[in-house]
Parts: C-alpha cells; sequence; structure tokens
C-alpha cells in the first residue's frame, strides 16, 4: 500500500489516547512511506494525524469541501491540498487517492465516510481493506451492532471479513498488507438476485 486514506474527527474527544493514537498513526505511516489522504482540517484528530506524518517527514494530502474551509479550519502546511465542491465528491476523491482505510474515532461524518466505503466493498466497487484503529475500545459497540446485523439476517456471515480491526497500528497495518477481499456474491442472498 502506497496510500491509505484516514477517516477520524474534526474533534479530539474527551481522552488524551485518542489524539495520541492519531499522531501515532500519522508518524507511523509517514515512516513506513505512506501517504495519508484524509479530510485536510487543521483541527481535532485530523490535524492530529497530519501533524504525526508532517512531523516525521511523510506525505499528506488533503481533501475537503470548500464550504468546508474554514469550518474545519483547513491545515496550510500539506503536502497538498485538494478542494472539492461538495461532500460526495471529498469522499470519491479519497477513494480515488487511496489504498486503503483506516477509521479512527469521530462523529456521525467519520461514520458516514467509513460507511461508505464499506457499502462499495460490499458491492465489488473496489476491494480495498477497510480497517478500525479501536482506540480504547471506542467501536466496541459497533462490533457488538455489526454481530447483530448479521444474526438478524441484514448482513451476511463474510461482511465481518471486510472490516478489519485493532488497537495496535502495527497489527492493523499488517491485517491490511494481508487482506485479500472476499468475492462480492458472497454477500448477495439468493433472494437477492
Amino acid at each position: 500500500m502506497k496510500s491509505i486514506a484516514v477517516f477520524c474527527g474534526s474533534k479530539e474527544g474527551f481522552n488524551e489516547a485518542f489524539r495520541e493514537a492519531a499522531y501515532q498513526l500519522g508518524a507511523i505511516l509517514a515512516e513506513r512511506n505512506i501517504t495519508i489522504i484524509y479530510g485536510g482540517g487543521r483541527i481535532g484528530l485530523m490535524g492530529a494525524v497530519a501533524e504525526g506524518a508532517l512531523q516525521n517527514g511523510g506525505k499528506v494530502i488533503g481533501v475537503i469541501p470548500h464550504f468546508l474551509q474554514t469550518k474545519e479550519i483547513a491545515h496550510e502546511g500539506l503536502t497538498e491540498l485538494v478542494l472539492t465542491e461538495t461532500m460526495h465528491e471529498r469522499k470519491v476523491k479519497m477513494h480515488e487517492l487511496s489504498d486503503g482505510v483506516i477509521t479512527l474515532p469521530g462523529g456521525w461524518g467519520t461514520m458516514d465516510e467509513m460507511f461508505e466505503m464499506l457499502t462499495w466493498g460490499q458491492l465489488g466497487l473496489h476491494k480495498k481493506p477497510i480497517a478500525l484503529l479501536n482506540v480504547n475500545g471506542f467501536f466496541d459497540s459497533l462490533k457488538v451492532l455489526m454481530n447483530n446485523m448479521v444474526q438478524e439476517g441484514f448482513l451476511n456471515e463474510c461482511t465481518n471479513e471486510i472490516l478489519l480491526s485493532s488497537e495496535s497500528i502495527d497489527e492493523l497495518l499488517d491485517m491490511m498488507h494481508q487482506y485479500v477481499a472476499p468475492p462480492s456474491e458472497q454477500f448477495l442472498n439468493k433472494a437477492d438476485t
């Protein structure tokens, strides 16, 4: 993998562990010569990821819609800042520029970005690894919900295979490097065809 999209909050959250993990992720990706594609903000976890990479010689490409340039306070020290017209164009551009996705803690926007990439993967529109950096157990309840969706018949069992998760950055990156996407046919029930 040469580039990874990082989805994360424009806020830092209440636990310092979130910011520390975001900064560390940026630093480790820089050390591994992996370009970061992210939302372009200077604040919150977004800013921490960017700073972690930039302060360790990494390459960081921000993608931000014009209307969020001031709200998320666009980072002006990036390798490159790409401006889009809409949120959807932002997600498409981040997808185009990345070989995989890591999601850190965040809110609705972070979840929206991750779920869209999961949906595209489920439909066979890409074969990229999608991963959760489960800092301080932040995504534990999401994993419970996902298992419930499988048990109640809304997701097929193989869905668990397309969302990788670990509390360790190094382990997560190893999982992503070894990832092989299941055939999209596995996601479709016979009743759906």
